[in-house]
């Protein structure tokens, strides 16, 4: 069963392999989400600040019916700050709103802020937002810390002076858009990949190629997407408030052969995200 994997990050916290991504759930509608998917299984919960929901996701934390310490919590500090002084202050605002002791992993959301994503130069700015995160980490309100949309030069800017290397590097990864060089560097520096919108955001359920190779497996169109995100080693997140979604989005004990595998890493990119094309991290920058 799905629920029952992990993986052990570089400081030994395990995470759970399969995860719920909570964009575009609204703050008052998250909590019975969250709760939809503790009850199923369910134990690894994404948000970020920049979602504007992290009060519901704590809501859901605590009505959900299991412990805390059997939850795992991801959230992300603001891709616009980039001073030590306005980090230490957020990450207190995200354990506050959250109204929780202390948050499983905490990931600098993007290198640059969303209105300059990757155009300029932010590199002090991460290496202060990182000493923020270390230090948090240090005293224990964190008990792992990453980076999101991170290439390699960012990474490399952070190890250039970090004393914790980072630990996880979440990043757009589905059938069609596979950043195979990158996530072989993060492997090499043991960072974790996890995997946002493994379903392209729906788009990829257009494409007739992939719903052949599902329909090869007899599974569904997401259930391939994320069966094949586990097997390039990631942590998918597949974002839904849709109970059924939820359910279906776990039965993934199934092997996609190394065939298929290698045809489905060579899949031409997605050009069009449909309303989500406006985001920076689909426009293809």
């Amino acid at each position: 069963m799905i629920f029952e994997e992990t993986y052990t990050l570089s400081n030994g916290v395990k995470i759970p392999k399969l995860g719920l991504g909570t964009w575009f759930i609204a703050d008052d509608q998250v909590a019975a989400a969250i709760g939809s998917a503790v009850k199923l299984g369910y134990r690894h919960i994404d948000t970020a600040q920049a979602y504007e929901n992290e009060r519901g996701v704590g809501e859901g934390i605590r009505s959900c019916g299991v412990s805390r310490k059997e939850l795992f919590i991801t959230t992300k500090l603001a891709a616009e700050i980039k001073t030590y002084e306005e980090a230490i202050k957020a990450i207190d605002g995200s354990l506050e709103k959250l109204g929780i002791d202390y948050i499983d992993l905490m990931l600098i959301h993007s290198p640059q802020p969303w209105n300059d994503f990757r155009g300029g130069d932010y590199a002090e700015g991460n290496r202060e937002a990182w000493r923020a995160l270390e230090d948090a980490y240090k005293v224990g309100k964190l008990r792992a810390i990453g980076v999101s949309n991170f290439k390699e030069q960012d990474i490399e800017n952070i190890l250039s002076s970090c004393t914790v290397a980072p630990m996880v590097n979440q990043l757009l990864v589905h059938i069609g858009n596979t950043p195979i060089k990158l996530m072989e560097y993060c492997r090499q520096k043991d960072i974790l990949v996890e995997a946002y919108s493994p379903v392209a955001h729906g788009e990829i359920l257009k494409s007739p190629e992939v719903a052949t190779i599902a329909e090869k497996y007899q599974v569904t169109v997401p259930q391939l997407c994320i069966r094949y995100d586990l097997q390039l080693g990631t942590v998918p997140l597949p974002k839904t408030s849709n109970p059924k979604h939820m359910s279906d989005n776990t039965k993934v004990d199934f092997m996609i052969s190394d065939e298929d595998m290698e045809i489905l890493k060579q899949m031409k990119p997605l050009k069009n995200y449909g309303e989500f094309s406006k985001f920076p991290v689909f426009s293809g920058k």
